[in-house]
């Protein structure tokens, strides 16, 4: 990895870390919990956990897809070379974030399953095959 690309990786990776906060903001506003539901600990989480609807699966979902595209999509627009594998890097990165998240804090199996699947690696994957069609030769 050259320095531009490992400045390029940094700033990308905080972009998409910033874009994963920013959606998880979006979708308490959204959709905000039950009355009387405090996810703020495991145990409340825990506790939370039969009250909760599908619909607030949604935005965490989302915040991790967009967080990894948004990082691969940068890296491989701005990077010189090795894009596929900054993207997947960038993949990685967010896959070990959201793999320990579900270890952390109790979530649904459906949600832990599809989140681990879709949300990482495909999404760096469309993320770099659309940025390369941008990416002026």
């Amino acid at each position: 990895m050259r320095y531009n690309s490992i400045l390029i990786f940094i700033l990308a990776l905080f972009t998409g870390m910033g874009v994963n906060m920013g959606m998880l903001f979006l979708g308490s506003w959204l959709i905000p919990l039950p009355p009387g539901v405090d996810t703020s600990t495991r145990e409340g989480l825990r506790n939370a956990l039969p009250v909760l609807e599908v619909r607030h699966f949604l935005f965490p979902f989302l915040a991790h897809a967009m967080g990894t595209l948004t990082g691969a999509f940068l890296v491989t627009g701005y990077a010189k070379t090795d894009t596929f594998r900054y993207s997947m890097y960038m993949a990685g990165l967010f896959f070990i974030g959201g793999l320990s998240t579900i270890i952390g804090m109790p979530s649904p199996l459906w949600f832990s399953v599809t989140d681990l699947v879709l949300a990482y690696f495909p999404m760096a994957w469309l993320a770099h095959n659309f940025a390369k069609k941008l990416k002026p030769v």
